[in-house]
């Protein structure tokens, strides 16, 4: 009877030994690898397999936090498929929430350089590479909730759940199992060098992986589970060493920044998956399938030994209803306040007037309408946002961590170019902020064909509509004899030389997050010179036209686009109405005496000239697969614009066309008038990440082309009698340092038909006065 009753005894208590089996999955850090994760837990979910615990680092703590704050394996695989996720790695804005209203016209600089002014004027280096402005309020949207469900309590979470981070000052590894959610994986995957740091109990701290890439003995210490599953995709031993110097180098970070992941920390009682994923890169996050099926195919591969030595098992009903439950806790995302630290009173005022609303709370939407305003703004270095939640309100404060810049940025930039274009470009900018923001900046450039210096100020005022006033100085020097080498076919110089002087003043208001309206009034100078016989020999006097005018221009501007040249995506509008009054005044130069006698010498002349003028421009890429884009410009010019006193004063004040990359450093007779229609086709082949081969070609009609009457006259051809052509086929590698271009351009033109290019760095100059 004893005996009998001592084995029933020992059944039960093996029953309850195997009913009360605890699983504690471990996911290491890895970068993009760390995507493996996902097959990882989509193999454990559908085959019943437990998960109790989870510690993770890294994108090991992304993976295995979304698990823990209640989001299924199918629910988190679906995120990182996204285009969203995409933008959240690689810094890129949606373009919705770009605000395209207080972006800085686009100039070509490389490198930015940053001067805070006090007594020692520290000079500073952007310390990250990768914009995390969209990675943090991603962040914020994904586990905001969950962390208010669990209280702040990682115990209370879905999944009990521990990660990693590293204080590199004191030189500890951090386990972090309470808190924001949000900050802790935000801590988590903190690369030096890549995202800048946060702070957690007043330390700055990194990634996880920097002492513990592979977080068995938290596991252990702080969960104490009868079986660990311990998922590695960061192994940095290798049975052959890497014999490509240029892969090694490419993943250095990888082994200087992650700590060794050691396969025996699972113990006996565990099982060490380590999928192969030798063949991709810790920073490419692209594959993102690829990556979930390798980790989904090497967990299934280990299966039977999981399930033979964890007999627990959990229905998909079970778990669903768990999730549920979970879920269910969870507070929808309802605002009721907007606050502002690490400014001053009045910085704080000019903040929270972005978040103005007419309501009593906020939703998610208007959260990020304000925090993507405020980040478009260039008055501040970091904005951090922060979720709390108030639990007697049943709604959520919104916290914005804000950074003001340091006060001089410093711009370097321009292009290296195997014709004479090449340039620098140096920028200075200025920034106060108060309850206004305030910006001046300057800019400078040099080269043999293109000077430039301008001057400007801009005052933000942070109203429910957004408003800005402006005003700009420009010079522009433009000598086209020094770029007219290169060419092939008729190498005829050009012997024009443009000066522009313009001051502009500018009122500018948004019409939705990526269009703008701005209202100018502008004084111009312009004095152009130029052979009247396309000759010059030395002791030669150039013809010289002097405007001295005023233009009022109101424009409708929007601007996705992904790039500030060869851009691949989005769309760019241009909508303008300008009335242009002012003086013509020619001088005549000398050439025409010493070419066909005094006899023929023409005389001074002024005029009075006026004119209306519109524009309309409409670049859009709307067809996208997966390596080739599609896209086209198209481009109508109409003006009641009159002749100038000869031919080539009027090319010079016509309106021009510039279909490819570097028409703005050639003088295209042939694409000027003072009413057109033009347009093109752009293909884009995608051979490599950053590599396209681009191939384009378009048309330009004058509605009546200018015709050369005698020796100076001018006149018009016949009502659209002709049209012209121009196309470019090239490679266009977008390195560091800004593109880097190989491409064959061809012009429909009578001197200059067609070159071979190639250039580093930006073709990017200060507007015409007259454009």
């Amino acid at each position: 009877m004893l005996r009998k009753s001592l084995f029933v005894i020992s059944l039960i208590f093996i029953a309850f030994q195997l009913r009360a089996q605890k699983v504690g999955v471990v996911f290491s850090g890895g970068g993009a690898k760390g995507l493996a994760h996902i097959g990882t837990l989509k193999a454990l979910e559908e085959n019943n397999i437990p998960i109790d615990y989870i510690t993770g680092t890294s994108m090991g703590a992304i993976v295995g936090a979304m698990y823990a704050a209640g989001y299924s394996p199918a629910q988190i695989e679906k995120i990182a498929l996204s285009s969203e996720f995409q933008n959240w790695v690689s810094g890129r804005y949606q373009s919705d929430y770009s605000f395209y209203f207080q972006k800085s016209t686009p100039n070509p600089s490389i490198v930015t350089a940053k001067m805070a002014i006090d007594t020692s004027l520290r000079l500073s280096f952007r310390p990250n590479l990768v914009n995390d402005i969209p990675l943090n309020f991603a962040l914020l949207e994904l586990f905001s909730q969950a962390s208010a469900a669990a209280k702040d309590n990682f115990d209370n979470l879905l999944v009990p759940f521990r990660c990693m981070a590293s204080d590199i000052l004191s030189q500890q590894s951090i386990t972090v199992s309470k808190g924001s959610l949000t900050e802790a994986v935000r801590a988590s995957m903190t690369v030096p060098l890549i995202y800048r740091p946060i702070k957690l109990d007043e330390k700055f701290v990194f990634d996880g992986g920097i002492y513990n890439n592979f977080p068995a003995d938290v596991m252990k210490t702080e969960f104490k589970p009868d079986f660990i599953i311990g998922a590695n995709v960061s192994s940095k031993t290798f049975n052959e060493y890497p014999k490509d110097d240029d892969r090694l180098l490419n993943r250095f970070l990888v082994y200087m920044f992650l700590a060794k992941s050691d396969s025996t920390l699972v113990g006996e009682n565990g099982i060490y998956i380590e999928p192969n994923l030798a063949d991709y890169s810790a920073t490419n996050f692209l594959p993102v399938a690829e990556l979930i099926k390798h980790g989904y195919d090497a967990t299934i591969a280990d299966m039977e030994k999981i399930k033979a030595r964890i007999n627990r098992r959990v229905s998909t009903k079970e778990l669903t209803n768990k999730r549920n439950t979970f879920n269910n806790k969870k507070a929808e995302l309802i605002f009721n306040s907007v606050s502002v630290t690490g400014v001053n009173s009045q910085q704080r005022k000019y903040v929270e007037r972005l978040f103005k609303s007419n309501n009593e709370t906020f939703d998610l939407s208007d959260i990020k309408r304000g925090y993507y305003k405020l980040v478009a703004d260039e008055v501040f270095e970091a904005i951090y946002p922060k979720i709390s939640y108030d639990a007697l309100t049943d709604s959520y404060n919104f916290q914005i961590v804000a950074q003001p810049k340091k006060s001089i940025k410093i711009d370097f930039g321009g292009n290296i170019s195997t014709r004479p274009i090449s340039n620098v470009f140096l920028g200075v900018q200025y920034n106060y902020l108060n309850r206004r923001a305030y910006t001046f900046a300057s800019n400078f450039y040099s080269g043999r064909f293109y000077e430039s210096v301008q001057l400007g100020g801009r005052i933000d005022f942070p109203s429910k509509l957004p408003l800005f006033l402006s005003a700009e100085l420009t010079y522009n020097h433009w000598n086209y004899y020094n770029t007219s080498k290169i060419f092939v076919e008729n190498p005829s110089p050009t012997y024009i030389d443009q000066s522009d002087r313009k001051i502009d003043f500018k009122f500018g208001m948004p019409l939705n997050r990526n269009a703008r309206i701005i209202l100018s009034s502008s004084f111009i100078n312009n004095g152009d010179k130029y052979s009247p016989t396309g000759t010059f020999i030395v002791g030669d006097l150039l013809d010289r036209t002097v405007f001295n005018g005023f233009r009022a221009s109101l424009s409708f501007e929007k601007n996705s686009l992904n790039r500030k040249q060869y851009a691949s995506s989005g769309q760019n509008i241009l909508l303008s109405v300008n009335y242009t009054t002012g003086r013509e005044n020619y001088t005549p130069g000398n050439i025409q005496v010493n070419n066909l006698g005094p006899q023929m010498a023409p005389e001074l002349s002024r005029n009075l000239r006026q004119w209306l003028h519109a524009k309309f421009s409409y670049e859009n890429y709307f067809l996208k697969t997966k390596g080739y884009t599609l896209g086209y410009l198209a481009e109508i010019v109409a003006s009641n614009q009159p002749l100038y006193n000869n031919y080539y004063a009027t090319l010079i004040a016509s309106p021009a066309f510039y279909p490819i990359q570097d028409s703005r450093s050639i003088f295209l007779e042939n694409f000027r008038a003072f009413n057109y229609a033009a347009g093109g086709i752009k293909n884009i082949f995608n051979i490599q990440r950053k590599l396209d081969l681009r191939v384009e070609g378009y048309v330009f009609l004058p509605y009546q082309e200018f015709k050369k009457i005698g020796l100076q006259g001018v006149g018009f051809e016949k009502t659209l009698s002709t049209w012209r052509y121009a196309g470019t086929a090239g490679l266009v590698y977008q390195s560091p340092v800004g593109p880097i271009s190989l491409s064959y351009n061809l012009y429909d033109e009578a001197r200059r038909r067609h070159g071979v290019l190639l250039h580093i760095g930006y073709l990017i100059y200060n507007k015409r006065s007259l454009e």
